[in-house]
């Protein structure tokens, strides 16, 4: 890990390094891209389940159960961009598209993610401020698993090999925590984000319980959910896991935070729209409201940057990423092996 920066120089690098971005226009909005991705969009959710219904009483509604774990998981993406102000250079729009995104269409909290997924910009795999490094199942440092106990104590021990299995869990995990947060007395809109998550779930056992029977129906709720939790935990898992940990310690300027703690995953177009071009996880986390189609184009000026300025760049395979993670983990969980 690099060295700990002066005043003098926190802000100094990454000042020159917007210069570059803006400069390059990769920061300027891109609607045309954004609104037939929206179109796109929509119409695979409202296609998704017309074959739904068309299919009807059937097996093949297990296929139709993955399709749409994908459709939920790109709709995540979605949403995801909408939160960083991608899409809209200002938030009343941001935040009316993604509750119709989130709340309405996929069971997501808009605004309870917003706040956690912002925690975790401000600083990323930070042991005491970042809520995707907190202990719950899965413990993410060797001290987390000294000071575990009860459930995950006995998943650490093995979490390399519970975690994708694990990760099938996650959507049903976001749909509760949404829910968990609307008693958050400082939540803002609460009745009109439960309102709609309501309203999601109503809809959507209402047209899965209507359409097949009960047995076929639990088994499509369980392959939907299971995928889509899958699927977006695989997106985010290669970005961050198994990258470096900080702590009260760490004085880091924001660039190198930000640099120092994630992982790009290199790949063509097609990795782009399966990882929500995420991928560039680097780049995302210096420029957040950067549109996402942009990330692509500022990857060379960034890693050129940081090659200039002495600053560990990584980027990898997707499988070689996994790997790197799940290494991690076995390795945090030696202490108790």
């Amino acid at each position: 890990m690099a060295d700990p920066v002066t005043i003098d120089t926190r802000g100094s690098d990454f000042a020159q390094l917007v210069r570059k971005i803006t400069e390059a226009g990769l920061l300027d909005r891109r609607p045309v891209y954004y609104t037939v991705r929206i179109c796109l969009a929509a119409a695979a959710y409202l296609g998704g389940w017309a074959l739904f219904v068309w299919v009807g009483d059937s097996w093949w509604q297990l296929l139709v159960a993955v399709l749409m774990g994908v459709i939920f998981t790109q709709f995540g993406f979605l949403g995801h961009d909408l939160g960083h102000r991608q899409v809209f250079r200002t938030r009343r729009p941001s935040d009316n598209l993604g509750l119709v995104v989130g709340n309405l269409c996929i069971g997501l909290g808009w605004g309870w993610w917003n706040t956690k997924h912002n925690r975790h910009h401000a600083n990323p795999n930070h042991e005491d401020h970042d809520p995707d490094v907190s202990p719950a199942v899965i413990v993410w440092s060797t001290d987390q698993a000294r000071r575990s106990n009860g459930l995950p104590r006995f998943i650490a021990k093995w979490q390399a090999f519970w975690f994708f299995p694990l990760l099938t869990l996650e959507g049903w995990h976001l749909h509760v925590a949404s829910f968990k947060s609307l008693a958050n007395p400082s939540m803002k809109r609460r009745r009109l984000e439960g309102a709609m998550l309501v309203a999601h779930v109503v809809a959507y056992l209402a047209l899965v319980f209507t359409v097949l029977p009960v047995g076929l129906g639990v088994l499509f709720l369980l392959v939907h959910q299971g995928v889509f939790g899958l699927y977006l935990g695989s997106t985010f898992a290669p970005n961050h896991k198994g990258m470096p940990i900080l702590t009260k310690d760490d004085k880091l300027d924001f660039l190198r935070k930000q640099v120092l703690t994630s992982r790009n995953v290199k790949g063509g177009h097609v990795l782009d729209v399966a990882l929500g071009q995420l991928n560039y996880q680097i780049e995302h986390h210096l420029f957040p409201n950067m549109p996402a189609p942009n990330l692509r184009k500022a990857q060379p000026i960034v890693q050129r940057y940081c090659e200039e300025i002495g600053v560990s760049y990584l980027e990898t395979g997707l499988f070689d990423s996994y790997g790197q993670a799940l290494r991690h983990l076995h390795e945090v969980g030696a202490p108790l092996r």
